[in-house]
């Protein structure tokens, strides 16, 4: 599990893809999401929207790619 850390109260899902290494721009964000609709899950739920707010200690899984927990900086 790798861990992210947050500088700000939160990040969103689109911006954790993009640390995370699965896209390149903000704009395939939507892309990737509409995509892999099941492919991502927050804290155990399945998740498709880029806006997500991601707080410390959510733990994010993404299929093929792996899991992320956030942490305050």
């Amino acid at each position: 599990m790798k861990e992210i850390q947050l500088q700000t109260e939160y990040i969103t899902l689109g911006q954790l893809l993009k640390i995370a290494g699965v896209i390149q721009t903000g704009g395939q964000a939507k892309w990737f999401l509409q995509e892999h609709a099941t492919a991502i899950t927050v804290n155990g739920v399945t998740e498709n929207r880029r806006g997500k707010k991601l707080y410390p200690a959510d733990v994010v899984v993404i299929a093929d790619v792996g899991e992320f927990k956030l942490v305050a900086a």
